[in-house]
């Protein structure tokens, strides 16, 4: 096939993924590699193509939306429809030259495709590949819809969000989905490493219902210890107190004394020694137990000051505590964000200069970047498709 055209060199130069994912689980899971530099090659459908392009958010300036933008940086889009013999057989051309293929369809669609392991498999067997969906290829739930939010009903994860005597509530952050995709690009490269001894590759299986399950450390560990089926905290830590957010004069502050230590020091810089002897609060398991009293308690000392006063005299005695800022304060004046350059900026064709989040992830030699722009559909078929054509038996050289 033809050089590569990943634009600048990364930890992952020199591997191609061919993505038959859409939405987020996997799209989240490419971009990252995108990311540390492997050739994503997203294929879509020509009527058009990613769902969410279209149909989930809303646009701004061109027809795609905030949702595809946010996720879709660093790719190549071909436009391929696999129900078409004539393009199955073009994807099978890119498969012999690819190293993974991620896909996210319900368990069952890919082999009904033509696109399943087993004959991507037999057409390249040192392919790694990759399929996520809602809840496994296999057990009674295979078959559910793969959404976020009925992952978290599912897996407990709702019934320990939000207050006590309160309705169910979500994490805003979407944790299925995104956990989802972390863990299979962990699969992925750890798969890759192994095909370095083997010489073939594997599969690769994660679901959104065992990724939030598995981020539900702290509540397996409760249950398995007391029997009880853990309760909503709030902001609170189910393992130390107090490790919250406390209200002060003009908002909110969060307090990490989850030692004792740095609760003597709290107690100290709040001007209340005395509850450092209050039996109710004499260590950890005791705190727990007496979390709403230690709250009013605290609030009710933290209500002198403001939160940037306290923060200022907290952090200076060595306790740990932060500001509660919202997504304006974040991604405009924070000084950390800036000096960490977590904000990037990508020259989209059609959107102009956008901001997106950049990798969090810190390689010294071959850095993870923003290279590219999310593409637009189709944007890179003559160049994907044309190298097959080139390549092809008999072409001119």
């Amino acid at each position: 096939m033809s050089p590569r055209t990943t634009p600048a060199a990364g930890a992952l130069d020199g591997i191609r993924v061919l993505d038959l994912s859409q939405i987020m689980s996997g799209p989240f899971c490419t971009m990252m590699l995108a990311d540390l530099g492997a050739d994503v090659v997203k294929i879509e459908n020509p009527k058009g193509g990613d769902q969410t392009r279209s149909s989930w958010g809303y646009s701004v300036v061109g027809d795609d939306s905030r949702a595809f933008l946010s996720l879709n940086r660093n790719k190549r889009s071909v436009r391929l429809d696999l129900k078409d013999s004539a393009d199955l057989a073009r994807f099978y051309e890119l498969v012999r030259d690819a190293d993974v293929v991620i896909e996210n369809f319900r368990p069952g669609v890919a082999d009904r495709l033509g696109v399943g392991y087993d004959a991507i498999s037999a057409a390249n067997p040192r392919i790694v590949y990759a399929s996520i969906s809602g809840f496994g290829q296999t057990g009674p739930y295979s078959a559910y819809p793969g959404y976020d939010l009925i992952a978290q009903a599912m897996t407990g994860v709702m019934s320990i969000m939000g207050e006590e005597g309160r309705p169910p509530v979500k994490s805003a952050i979407p944790i299925a989905d995104l956990g989802s995709g972390l863990f299979c690009a962990v699969g992925i490269l750890a798969a890759l490493i192994e095909r370095e001894r083997s010489g073939v590759g594997q599969r690769i299986e994660t679901s959104l219902f065992e990724s939030a399950l598995a981020m539900s450390v702290w509540e397996s560990t409760e249950f398995w210890s007391t029997g009880e089926s853990p309760r909503p905290l709030g902001s609170a830590n189910r393992m130390s107190a107090p490790y919250q957010a406390l209200r002060t004069a003009d908002g909110y502050l969060t307090i990490g004394a989850n030692n004792e230590k740095l609760w003597r020091r709290l107690c100290e810089v709040i001007g209340a020694p005395e509850l450092i002897t209050d039996a109710r609060y004499l260590d950890n398991n005791a705190r727990m137990d007496h979390r709403v009293e230690l709250a009013d308690d605290l609030e009710r000392l933290l209500a002198t000051a403001t939160t940037d006063d306290w923060v200022a005299r907290l952090l200076a005695a060595g306790v740990p505590a932060g500001p509660i800022r919202d997504y304006r304060q974040v991604l405009t004046d924070d000084p950390h964000v800036k000096a960490r350059e977590m904000i990037a900026t990508v020259e989209h064709p059609v959107e102009g200069t956008t901001n997106v989040l950049a990798s969090p992830i810190r390689l010294s030699r071959t850095p993870a970047a923003v290279r590219t722009p999310p593409p637009l559909l189709g944007e890179h078929d003559a160049e994907v498709l044309g190298a097959l054509a080139a390549d092809a038996p008999g072409a001119a050289s």
